[in-house]
């Protein structure tokens, strides 16, 4: 299965208009999360980026790790398995709006 090309005005307006009519009641689809926990743990990998310190980054153990058998898994068409585990910093904890 391919992943449709987010940089493309029509895929993107669809993914704009898809979190537009997300609301609080909105029911899940994915996993055990709710619309504000899931938006702010999508949020994660761009805050690791945009705002330095705020999620540490990982030790040369964790990246060789990472680099070696994740990212294969993550970069490529293959969707992800639900209830996969995920990275602690990833993991939502607190009540989001």
């Amino acid at each position: 299965m391919s992943f449709p090309n987010i940089f493309t005005k029509e895929v993107s307006d669809e993914i704009i208009n898809r979190i537009n009519k997300l609301t609080p009641d909105s029911q899940r689809q994915w996993g055990k999360m709710n619309v504000g926990k899931m938006l702010a743990h999508c949020s994660v990998a761009y805050e690791s980026i945009y705002e330095p310190g705020k999620h540490p980054p990982p030790n040369f153990l964790m990246r060789f790790f990472l680099k070696t058998f994740v990212r294969s898994v993550v970069t490529n068409d293959k969707p992800l398995k639900k209830n996969s585990p995920t990275g602690k910093e990833f993991i939502i904890t607190s009540d989001k709006d």
